[in-house]
């Protein structure tokens, strides 16, 4: 379970450190969200026709929700790689919540996962800085955590990319 930071957490020294973004900001066009409206209303319309008012409900807040993120900057969130962890925003987590690493590295994805232990948490992942070198970073964490070289991006973020929508 990852700690949250005070005073008194023991954290280690810091090997590298970047800033990372909440989540990615896409130019959206005019087609985009003509596109993502029409078949916002059509699931609306068929949850409604089947009597299916929660998923209209769903589709509804999710429609909210994006358009909420597309109208806030994203927030710029601390990142340090530790000798007994890592530090993300307020959080601290200790290498032995993990299971492993991987690295997705090429034109359109600059990004570390962490793969928890925990099946209820998800992977961990931070976008790599312009200013790092990857193979520092894969380097330093070969030392405390298993690199796993057969996982790929996930579907979910490829998806989350492709269509803009976080």
């Amino acid at each position: 379970m990852p700690e949250k930071l005070t005073a008194n957490t023991l954290t280690g020294d810091v090997s590298s450190e970047w800033d990372v973004v909440e989540y990615e900001q896409h130019v959206r066009g005019t087609l985009w969200h003509v596109l993502v409206i029409s078949f916002g209303i059509i699931l609306v319309i068929y949850a409604l026709a089947t009597d299916n008012f929660l998923f209209a409900i769903i589709i509804i807040l999710a429609a909210i929700i994006l358009f909420l993120q597309s109208a806030v900057e994203p927030v710029r969130v601390y990142f340090a790689i530790t000798d007994l962890g890592i530090i993300l925003g307020n959080r601290f987590y200790q290498y032995d919540e993990f299971r492993a690493f991987y690295i997705v590295y090429n034109q359109e994805v600059q990004t570390i996962f962490f793969d928890t232990k925990s099946a209820v948490r998800p992977d961990i992942r931070v976008p790599i800085s312009e200013d790092v070198d990857p193979m520092e970073i894969r380097e330093m964490l070969q030392e405390v955590l298993e690199e796993d070289l057969e996982k790929e991006e996930p579907l979910a973020d490829r998806a989350a990319r492709r269509w803009k929508m976080h």
